[in-house]
């Protein structure tokens, strides 16, 4: 059985402006997708890759992102949803049927590193569900009407990050049915998904920033760590 990785980058960037999403900015000379790509063509548990995008991007996906860089895993270029959910689960149905595991990560994670890759797609395989996730090192407070509520205990707080790996029938099948509910709830990523349905779901810490780019500092300390590595 083969294990995909889905790459979502369906997104608008609404919140981060400008005419093209953030998905396919430049960094380091390449498209901040194009990195998120490139480290899970590197990784050897990976046999495929299908990437969502935008409907109106698709083309473009192709020949911008994809093309001039020759990946060989990536498949298929699928149209994204009206939200995060809708563009997995039409990176779900897209999947080819000797699929067995998933990795789905976002697309503007660029700073992935191929090890962590490996990592959870190994704990996924073993338990069925696993998830990268980074202790908190900040003291988390639960706040109402802008005063402090409580203080959390920091040490059992990790940040969920990509990818999630997940064993392909029970994610197919959770999607599938949160897709069918009016009202899913306090639904923020897959594995809460998988965790409403009582399934237990492991943590790999991450060997180095797994940096999400939300705004556009973002972005420039996105390109320092690049160009540090490279």
């Amino acid at each position: 059985m083969k294990t995909v990785a889905l790459i979502v980058a369906g997104g608008k960037s609404v919140r981060f402006g400008g005419e093209v999403p953030k998905q396919f900015r430049t960094i380091c000379g390449k498209p901040m997708l194009t990195w998120s790509i490139e480290s899970f063509e590197k990784a050897r548990s990976v046999n495929q890759i299908l990437v969502v995008v935008p409907e109106e991007y698709m083309i473009y996906t192709s020949e911008k992102v994809i093309d001039p860089y020759n990946f060989e895993k990536v498949t298929k270029v699928v149209a994204g949803g009206e939200t995060r959910r809708e563009s997995v689960l039409n990176g779900l149905n897209a999947m080819p049927s000797s699929t067995g595991f998933v990795a789905i990560h976002d697309g503007a994670r660029p700073l992935i590193s191929t090890k962590d890759i490996e990592a959870v797609i190994k704990a996924g395989k073993k338990e069925r569900a696993a998830i990268i996730a980074a202790r908190a090192t900040d003291t988390v407070k639960r706040v109402r009407d802008s005063f402090i509520i409580s203080t959390l205990d920091r040490d059992s707080l990790y940040m969920a990050q990509t990818p999630q790996v997940f064993q392909f029938d029970l994610i197919m099948q959770t999607h599938r049915e949160f897709a069918e509910e009016k009202e899913p709830g306090n639904i923020t990523d897959d594995a809460s998904m998988v965790e409403k349905r009582g399934f237990k779901v492991k943590t790999v810490e991450p060997s180095s920033l797994n940096l999400k780019v939300t705004t556009s500092d973002d972005m420039v300390l996105a390109e320092a760590i690049l160009r540090e590595r490279k």
